[in-house]
């Protein structure tokens, strides 16, 4: 299908931009996964199950040696320095990008054939183009293979104006979002990170860890928004991947409103395969903090990441304890507790260490009390902003407002019109803050 090739070429052209070192190998697992697959779905028995682990061997092993070989190279180095013996040294294995969230895509395809959900793929371009789809090839949305497996050869019905005009508004949106909140709130949230703990007072440090559970939120909502939006133009569904998370009245809702995808993804591939439910209370708790110490791991290769897992997965526990029955106590009132402890926990995420993190956490808690410095005007307006949009889906009649216009497949002349100016201001407020800028990272962009 010519839409197809032209999607491919696109998406091949997109990661060779940003990974040409990478990408033979790239193409080389993608071509080794879709004849082992193949012979999986022809096999049958204990031989079905061994090409199922050699796919499964194949993309951890990938993502393990360029994604991990490092810290753990820096450990078993640290814990030799430390007993007396040699620093180990070794070149520094350079992450692909992408491979995090292509790893998950590439497994989810074994793992649905196996499970007889799907046919695999006739075509290998039509295999390459489900996981080299430039939209969410480096930072998601993590679509499983069974969400999508139909629209790579026939997406005749999304193929309509309204959806590309739909898909336009969401890309325009979440570039909006990326620029004008996340990054002006980001480099508040970069230089107050990069204080010494003697210079931040507690208000500060309150400050840049709002700052930066403001600028993580908007500027990954925004990318999975902009991903979204292209995918509608060109024809795709993607799921969606954020729902409003900060209005959240516990963690375990938070789970369900944050990273969707990878919610599923770990709830369908991992969990479940665990045990899910069905298994003891012990058993349970162990495997719901197993569950998001790796979903920590999965985001980086460091201790800090590791304990932001742990940390999720303490309150997640601690939910079906007594938190939810809490919660549903104090009603909406519970979304200001479970919106703090997603800050302190995402100081632990944007810290470089565990040792700063821990510093900065300390200097939330016991540090000095005294007034703010200066900020700009523009600052503010951001930040309230950020707190406006963050929250107000909190009335549920907005949220349901919210949901219906994103997910619409058909617009009224009128409603046609409004949209379109919407989307117009949007992009020409994105576009001048862009030339006038030089600050544009993405966040998820690293893992």
């Amino acid at each position: 299908m010519l839409k197809n090739a032209v999607a491919l070429t696109a998406s091949l052209l997109f990661y060779a931009w940003g990974g040409i070192n990478f990408l033979a190998l790239f193409l080389g697992s993608v071509v080794l996964n879709f004849y082992l697959i193949r012979l999986m779905d022809a096999a049958l028995g204990w031989q079905k199950r061994i090409y199922l682990i050699l796919s499964i061997l194949l993309n951890v092993g990938m993502l393990f040696y360029f994604k991990y070989a490092n810290f753990f190279l820096e450990n078993v180095s640290g814990l030799s320095t430390a007993l007396g013996g040699a620093e180990l040294t070794w070149e520094k294995v350079v992450l692909p990008i992408g491979i995090s969230f292509f790893t998950f895509e590439k497994l989810t395809y074994s793992i649905d054939v196996y499970r007889g959900v799907n046919k695999p793929l006739r075509s290998f371009w039509d295999f390459m183009l489900y996981i080299m789809l430039f939209p969410k090839m480096i930072a998601g949305p993590i679509v499983r293979f069974h969400e999508i497996a139909e629209q790579l050869t026939d997406r005749a019905a999304f193929e309509t104006v309204d959806h590309k005009l739909a898909g336009l508004f969401r890309f325009v949106l979440g570039l909006a979002k990326k620029v004008l909140i996340a990054n002006t709130l980001g480099q508040e949230a970069d230089r107050i990170f990069g204080l010494a703990p003697a210079e931040l007072s507690a208000p500060l440090a309150w400050l840049g860890a709002v700052c930066y559970t403001f600028q993580i939120y908007f500027d990954f909502s925004g990318y999975s928004d902009m991903a979204i939006g292209l995918g509608r133009m060109i024809g795709f569904q993607f799921p969606e991947n954020f729902n409003n998370p900060y209005i959240s009245r516990s963690i375990t809702e938070f789970w369900q409103r944050w990273h969707i995808t990878l919610g599923r993804w770990m709830r369908d591939y991992l969990y479940i395969p665990l045990g899910g439910n069905r298994v003891s209370t012990g058993r349970l708790y162990a495997n719901l903090w197993t569950v998001f110490i790796l979903s920590g791991f999965w985001h980086g290769a460091a201790w800090n990441f590791i304990a932001w897992g742990a940390f999720h997965g303490l309150f997640l526990v601690l939910d079906r304890l007594f938190l939810l029955r809490l919660s549903k106590r104090l009603g909406p009132l519970s979304i200001l507790p479970t919106f703090l402890i997603t800050v302190v926990g995402w100081v632990l995420f944007r810290a470089e260490s565990l040792g700063e993190a821990q510093a900065y956490i300390q200097q939330m808690f016991v540090g000095s009390w005294v007034a703010l410095p200066y900020f700009t005007m523009e600052f503010w307006y951001t930040l309230l902003l950020a707190t406006l949009f963050s929250f107000i889906a909190a009335v549920p009649l907005i949220e349901r407002g919210q949901l219906g216009v994103l997910a619409a497949s058909s617009w009224s002349r009128g409603r046609m019109l409004a949209l379109s100016m919407v989307t117009a201001l949007l992009l020409v407020l994105s576009t001048s803050y862009i030339i006038g800028s030089n600050f544009n990272p993405f966040i998820y962009f690293r893992f």
